[in-house]
């Protein structure tokens, strides 16, 4: 049954990758070396930025390199969502056309349901930081907020969310349709079907990024995060409109991999700044490298949150083994 289920998924992968025509198959190469080269201009743009002035609070908190975090997390859950959803309408001919409102529909119930529960959790933070001390609130949200990427990237849970998750929506699609054939069973009754796999696409990667903001939104405030959520917001879009609109074949497995290492490299970020907060909260001890000190530079902790502790250098190193371990084990 699970080999059966990997075989399908492998298939419908496959399936969604970029054909040998030419001019398809530079499109992925190209993207990747104009997004490299725009990250890369930014970075060496805020180095020499960060180096023409001591106040690093000046710069916004380092509020671009969290501007490019949070725009690669919500980047990487629009690429699932619209997996899922691609996988859910791959197969609805023409004959079937009416199906995808119901599922776009959904889609729509699932956004404003993500809207609602950011204001939610907002308004249950922002309550909680009058009666609890800032730094804690912030020690305890950037917690929360490492748990929810680890479960983003899927590392541990690798096989059962791409056996189980999108073979359950196909699942559950294929069900809704073989019973639209059936006289006896109400024609509302598979619409609303249809709605919900479009409901829970796209809420279940909603939740995780409103609860995986709320730790940049503590820090940095509410601007940098919305800034963030655009520009993730664009790309995703981008990638949308070509897979709804313009039928193109892109090669999401490949584009999950590379937005899986990037994110790979924002956890190691995140632990050294949760390092960092826990070790200001009281925490975690403080243990000074003073040799290190001085030969790291300031941009080192304003893009990389590399600072010369004990602390979160072995908080950093933890999490660079787990996450390269536990990707070694799913794949045995």
């Amino acid at each position: 049954m699970v080999l059966d289920r990997e075989t399908s998924v492998t298939r419908m992968l496959s399936d969604t990758t970029v054909r040998s025509h030419p001019v398809r198959s530079r499109f992925f190469p190209i993207a990747l070396a104009v997004g490299a080269c725009l990250l890369l201009g930014v970075a060496v743009w805020q180095t020499f930025a960060s180096a023409a002035t001591d106040d690093t609070s000046a710069l916004g908190g380092g509020s671009i390199s969290q501007i490019v975090d949070i725009a690669i997390l919500v980047f990487r859950e629009g690429l699932e969502c619209i997996l899922v959803l691609s996988a859910i309408t791959a197969s609805l001919m023409k004959s079937e056309d009416a199906y995808w409102r119901p599922v776009a529909t959904g889609v729509s119930v699932g956004l404003v349901a993500t809207l609602a529960t950011w204001f939610v959790a907002v308004g249950i933070i922002d309550d909680l930081a009058h009666n609890v001390n800032a730094l804690y609130l912030q020690a305890a949200t950037g917690l929360l907020a490492i748990i929810v990427l680890l479960i983003v990237m899927n590392w541990f849970f690798h096989k059962l969310y791409w056996t189980g998750w999108i073979s359950l929506h196909n699942k559950r699609k294929h069900d809704l349709l073989k019973d639209a054939t059936e006289q006896n069973i109400s024609v509302r009754r598979v619409f609303l079907g249809m709605a919900l796999l479009g409901f829970t696409s796209f809420y279940r990667e909603g939740v995780e990024v409103v609860l995986f903001l709320q730790s940049y939104r503590l820090r940095l405030g509410g601007q940098p995060v919305l800034y963030g959520v655009i520009v993730g917001l664009i790309f995703t879009s981008i990638v949308a409109a070509l897979t709804f609109l313009a039928h193109r074949k892109l090669p999401y497995k490949k584009m999950l991999v590379f937005t899986g290492i990037m994110l790979g490299g924002v956890l190691l970020v995140m632990v050294g700044e949760q390092a960092q907060e826990m070790q200001l909260a009281h925490w975690l001890p403080t243990t000074p490298i003073p040799w290190l000190a001085h030969v790291t530079p300031a941009w080192m902790g304003l893009w990389f949150s590399v600072f010369p502790t004990v602390e979160t250098l072995a908080a950093q190193a933890i999490a660079g083994v787990a996450v390269i371990g536990s990707y070694f084990m799913a794949q045995r």
